[in-house]
């Protein structure tokens, strides 16, 4: 079933085609608050998401994509969450469970490279966090969720161009802070 068809029989009274867009979109849901902010709190940033869009699916515009839809309103959270704490909230990133994309799948791990792209990782994650809150947020969407420049602007609720230009200065102190050895 695709997004359309499991809005559509959602809006039905279907919660068994709304369980299919939970289940679709869980994952990229916490990785997006767990970006941009929420921490140990993503679970519940995401699920007060995945509440407020099932009770405005109504107002969804059904010539939109829903995941960049969904993802606005883990944005919106998460920014609410930050704004009440009073303070930034700690990035809780698990990149050790994801694999490394640089090795082939047939090459035996390196404990060197291992322990080099691990602390190039770690470096560029702990400059990330250190990043104005609009520039971490583009380069989150940009970089480490692999959204387009479109889905972005969406997510964040600005411009293309402000996207644009987020992404750029937040990359440009990025290359200042960690040098191009990592970024390039």
């Amino acid at each position: 079933m695709d997004d359309d068809e499991a809005v559509t029989r959602s809006l039905a009274g279907d919660l068994d085609a709304y369980e299919v867009l939970v289940t679709r979109y869980s994952v990229v849901a916490h990785r997006t608050a767990s970006f941009l902010g929420a921490g140990d709190e993503a679970e519940d940033v995401v699920q007060e998401a995945f509440v407020k869009a099932f009770r405005h699916l109504a107002s969804f515009r059904r010539d939109a994509a829903f995941k960049p839809w969904l993802l606005r309103i883990v944005a919106n959270e998460t920014h609410n969450l930050t704004r009440s704490r009073g303070r930034r909230a700690d990035l809780t990133l698990r990149l050790e469970s994801e694999p490394d994309r640089a090795r082939g799948p047939y090459e035996p791990e390196d404990p060197e490279g291992v322990a080099l792209a691990t602390d190039g990782r770690t470096r560029l994650l702990d400059a990330v966090r250190t990043l104005p809150e609009r520039e971490r947020a583009a380069v989150t969407c940009r970089y480490l969720l692999q959204l387009s420049e479109a889905e972005t602007a969406e997510v964040l609720g600005v411009r293309l161009g402000t996207v644009k230009s987020r992404t750029f200065r937040g990359l440009r102190r990025l290359r200042e802070e960690v040098g191009r050895d990592l970024l390039g």
